[in-house]
Formats: C-alpha cells, structure tokens, sequence
C-alpha cells in the first residue's frame, strides 16, 4: 500500500540523519496518516480514506464533503473518490 494521503497527496519524503560528528545517513519522513471511515450524507454511504491528521482537524473545521470539493478543484484529490464529489 501507498502512503500516500487521499486528500493532499501528501507522500513520504527523503532526508538525513545526522549524528553528533555530522555524518549523515538517509532516511524516510513518513506523513502521519490515519484510516478513517467518512459518512457522505448526499451519498449516503460510507467511505473508507488514508488521510493525514492535518486533514482530519480541517474536516473536524469544514466539513467531509467541503473538503472533497477543495482537493478537486486544487487537484490533488485521489482519483477513486473523484466521483464523489
């Protein structure tokens, strides 16, 4: 499985460890990403999402479905729940 946020797109990102003598080793920054179940009251289904906990305060703010309509009009919506929105 990708992680890969449903939403924003957020992926994992490449950098260094750095040690105490300033040698550097690569390693992964992994987004902070959740499953979650969202219920579409238009829909009236449920829809399972990986979403990052950025995402989850704004849906707490906004809205599921306020949402859905941003991240299509910006793009980065993935493309299986594009037919919802």
């Amino acid at each position: 499985m990708a992680r890969i946020c449903d939403i924003t797109g957020k992926r994992a990102i490449i950098g260094n460890n750095v040690s105490h003598a300033n040698n550097k080793t690569k390693r992964w920054f992994y987004p902070n990403l959740q499953k979650k179940n969202f219920y579409l009251p238009e829909e009236k289904v449920w829809i399972p999402m990986k979403v990052c906990t950025s995402v989850l305060r704004t849906i707490n703010k906004k809205g599921i479905c306020a949402v859905l309509k941003e991240a299509k009009q910006k793009g980065t919506l993935s493309k299986k729940f594009c037919r919802l929105v």
